[in-house]
């Protein structure tokens, strides 16, 4: 099927209808992502004249002069980003022990035809072609004991993800649509997604305001203290979280922009797993542990249940003094540091020694899956920025790096990823609830996944046959318009170079459109 969006090309009755985009018009291509940085950053340039002139007004102590003007003075643990008080279409009291609350995402997503000599089992398909995905979630808690000191409550969540992927999820890195579950054989059919138990433990009496969320249904903590969590959990759900780069439902759509691409964390193909999280809370830091199941085979939905063979350990420290506590003019906004680091045990295989059994003809093909069953190793770290510049302007950053060895296993196949971006509300424009959003990552894989691309070898995700190597860029700018009560529209773009890291294929645009509701 070939496909005629708004930058594509397509022949009727023997004529050519060229429009913005083709693979014989690159400049025509390459035009367009210029044309949005250069509109998206001359917004946030105003939003930072605005940081400046703020700066230069403040004269007293902000905390007695603009109530909410955010200063070094921070909660215990900021409200993640999903746990924010956003509208919706019902209202969720905080003084009843229930809580039931629901989420809706819909995205279409297309891209036009474009420039590839080849393409394999496991491409980025080179043809127009357009897909639509559906999550559902239905959020469910109860407050046990309600005392802050010793607080416990159940969580349970009810989820669907229908629909599908471009290409069905293969032939990029960072692919396009975080919703997207990576094996559109299991279908709608609704699942549990999570279900915990969440115990707080204080340390001490005096408390700090909390948000009531999905994650989370007290309104009040203590200022020192101990969670503890065990159940099914998605680990992004704590750890490498970003209140500019994290939620698929209100910001960027990639899965390269919304976590770290090269933190291989452990879950099954929907994202979810089973496991227990410790973390300690103090005033200006936080520390947190995870243990969770691995999946059996590389993006698989059974877990491997055998501790001592497989395993995903995560550990992440916060400090809440961000990367604008080192300048005079953002000391007072708000900031944190994130900084992660993982180990996994599974059934992985090794790069090398396929690449070598296929060398010496002991193979037809590279098969990173073909070896017995075995228990490796696979590392990495990660370090999360967050930084507020103005009353409605935030920067964000991420680095991901891991030993890039051993199969990618579980989120995507990146070995090292670099990540800049930032975001403004639309207060300037009279819109407070709109949002616009641009951001750049780089995606890369070592050398010895490098040559088990080239010489023909699949990933769960990537295999166009052969390899041209070159990082796979990504240019992701959206627009997110508030229109009443729980009900948002988006627009989104994604420019990218060198799709699945070969620089004989591409560029291509994928454009997208998102409705989001909160019940």
């Amino acid at each position: 099927m070939n496909v005629c969006t708004a930058f594509t090309q397509q022949v009727q009755n023997q004529r050519r209808m060229v429009l913005l985009f083709s693979p014989v018009r690159r400049p025509a291509a390459l035009l367009m992502p210029v044309l949005m940085v250069l509109v998206l950053f001359g917004i946030a340039a105003s939003a930072a004249a605005q940081a400046v002139a703020d700066a230069a007004a403040q004269t007293v102590n902000p905390v007695l002069t603009d109530a909410t003007r955010p200063t070094r003075i921070r909660t215990v643990a900021p409200v993640a980003p999903e746990q924010t008080a956003a509208p919706t279409f019902f209202p969720h009291p905080n003084d009843t022990r229930y809580f039931v609350a629901g989420q809706a995402n819909i995205i279409f997503q297309s891209h036009g035809p474009f420039h590839s000599p080849y393409e394999g089992q496991h491409s980025l398909l080179s043809r127009g072609e357009y897909k639509t995905s559906l999550v559902g979630t239905l959020y469910m808690g109860a407050e046990l004991a309600r005392n802050p000191v010793r607080h416990l409550e159940a969580i349970y969540d009810e989820e669907s993800a229908g629909g599908r992927g471009i290409s069905k999820a293969f032939g990029l890195a960072g692919f396009t649509n975080l919703d997207v579950v990576r094996n559109p054989s299991l279908g709608p059919i609704p699942y549990m997604a999570r279900v915990q138990l969440h115990q707080t433990i204080g340390f001490t009496s005096k408390t700090v305001a909390s948000g009531r969320g999905p994650f989370s249904l007290a309104t009040e903590a203590p200022e020192r203290r101990l969670e503890l969590r065990v159940g099914k959990m998605g680990l992004p759900d704590f750890f490498d979280l970003n209140s500019v780069g994290t939620d698929s439902h209100l910001q960027f759509l990639n899965w390269t922009t919304d976590n770290n691409g090269a933190w291989d964390y452990a879950a099954d193909t929907r994202g979810y797993t089973y496991g227990a999280v410790a973390e300690y809370d103090d005033m200006a830091w936080s520390v947190r542990y995870a243990l969770a199941t691995m999946p059996a085979v590389a993006n698989g939905i059974n877990f491997d249940w055998d501790l001592r063979r497989a395993s995903g350990q995560n550990v992440e420290l916060e400090l809440r003094d961000g990367p604008g506590f080192f300048v005079h003019s953002l000391a007072r906004r708000r900031g944190a540091v994130r900084l992660l680091g993982y180990v996994n045990h599974a059934n992985m295989g090794d790069y090398r020694q396929q690449n070598i059994k296929f060398l010496e003809g002991l193979t037809p093909t590279p098969d990173i899956t073909a070896h017995p069953l075995q228990s490796t190793v696979k590392y990495g770290v990660g370090v999360n920025l967050e930084q507020e510049v103005s009353e409605n302007a935030r920067v964000y950053g991420r680095f991901g790096w891991n030993e890039g060895q051993h199969e990618s296993f579980v989120y995507t196949e990146v070995d090292q990823t670099f990540n800049v971006g930032g975001d403004t509300s639309g207060k300037r424009w009279g819109r407070a609830d709109d949002k616009v959003g641009l951001t750049f990552v780089s995606n890369a894989i070592k050398h010895d996944h490098q040559a088990y691309l080239k010489l023909g070898g699949l990933g769960f995700l990537l295999g166009d046959g052969r390899l041209n190597y070159a990082r796979e860029d990504i240019l992701e700018g959206y627009y997110t318009l508030h229109t009443w009560r729980g009900l948002t529209y988006a627009l989104d773009m994604q420019y990218i170079a060198h799709p699945g890291y070969n620089q004989d294929r591409g560029p291509v645009l994928v454009e997208s459109f998102r409705m989001h509701v909160d019940f």
